[in-house]
């Protein structure tokens, strides 16, 4: 299972809006609909839309190509209308930044043809690299599984969240295959139900046992000691360990913390934002007031009413169990714990 496909020139990625209902796929030729499907969800996971917007670089460069003067400013304003696609996930700065770079090194009378190679060779590589990581990162988190365990999960960190195989969903398809993980409950993710129509989708596929629930039912079944762990994603962590994932994964920790429940948060290097302290810091997009006042079409609000939508919420390092990555699981204090991570950062 893939989110996205590269064929030299079209990026097709898997119309994540139409599930479960559908399975459609979209024709991306140029920059400006990959900028759209990251708006509108289309494509959607940190990882995925770092992925998408490296190749719709590759696109929007190919365009600027066949007017080889305004090439090199041209490059940077759709590097810039990509950044402004979704604010909080980090992976969308970092694969630009990593496509700029590799553009930074050919001088501005550089052969284009070579240019356009070298930022298709790193839109690939990073898409390769992804699934590499993911695989690494759930071997690591299947070590926190023993036994046979009841997860709870919330939002969308599997395949379709990636290139391939997922975080969060990555941990669980494999501590699955390795016999420790009895059933799988997904909250369903209000306002744009991720859970129910792409979590609940995945685990089907696979024939992983899942349940799905209402969000706002999640601390009933851990009262009643229906799951014992718990595994979300991320968009983007702090140094000292805060952590941005879809609206209502705080929730989720507090009730977590409340039941003495683990944790677990699973997301890859490229997910942590050395660059700031805190989840303070970090920006929340807030979107459309309809995805609250509408449910599949029908109003189902005052219409005027206020409407507060925020994408994603901030969970404290304090409720943390582990935050699980390519490099092996990383426990409190965090602030020493990425601190080490950065260096290994450096060293790559």
């Amino acid at each position: 299972m893939q989110s996205l496909a590269w064929t030299g020139q079209c990026l097709t990625l898997l119309d994540q809006t139409s599930l479960p209902g559908k399975t459609e796929y979209i024709a991306c030729q140029d920059y400006r609909r990959v900028a759209e499907a990251i708006r509108r969800l289309e494509v959607r996971g940190a990882p995925a839309i770092g992925a998408a917007a490296a190749f719709g670089l590759v696109l929007g460069a190919q365009e600027l190509a066949q007017n080889p003067a305004t090439f090199w400013e041209g490059l940077l304003e759709i590097a810039g209308e990509l950044r402004q696609t979704r604010p909080t996930a980090v992976n969308l700065f970092w694969a630009l930044d990593r496509m700029l770079a590799v553009a930074s090194r050919y001088a501005p009378a550089a052969v284009l043809d070579e240019v356009l190679a070298a930022l298709e060779a790193e839109a690939v590589a990073i898409a390769e690299e992804d699934k590499r990581v993911n695989q690494r990162m759930s071997e690591y988190g299947a070590l926190l599984f023993t036994e046979k365990t009841a997860v709870l999960t919330h939002c969308n960190a599997g395949a379709l969240a990636t290139v391939a195989f997922g975080t969060a969903l990555g941990v669980i398809r494999q501590a699955w295959s390795e016999g420790n993980i009895s059933r799988v409950f997904a909250d369903e993710t209000r306002p744009l139900l991720q859970g129910a129509r792409l979590t609940a989708w995945e685990l089907v596929q696979e024939g992983i046992p899942v349940t799905l629930i209402t969000d706002n039912m999640a601390g009933w079944v851990m009262k009643k000691n229906m799951v014992q762990a718990v595994i979300v994603g991320a968009d983007r962590i702090a140094l000292n360990g805060d952590v941005a994932n879809k609206i209502g994964t705080y929730s989720v920790a507090v009730l977590a913390k409340e039941h003495n429940i683990p944790f677990y948060v699973a997301a890859p290097l490229s997910t942590f934002d050395f660059s700031i302290h805190s989840g303070e810091d970090i920006p929340i997009e807030e979107r459309s007031s309809k995805e609250v006042t509408t449910f599949a079409g029908v109003t189902t609000a005052p219409e005027g009413v206020a409407v507060f939508n925020p994408a994603f919420d901030v969970t404290p390092s304090s409720l943390i169990t582990a935050i699980i990555t390519e490099y092996g699981i990383l426990a409190a204090p965090y602030i020493e714990a990425i601190a080490k991570l950065e260096q290994m950062k450096g060293g790559k």
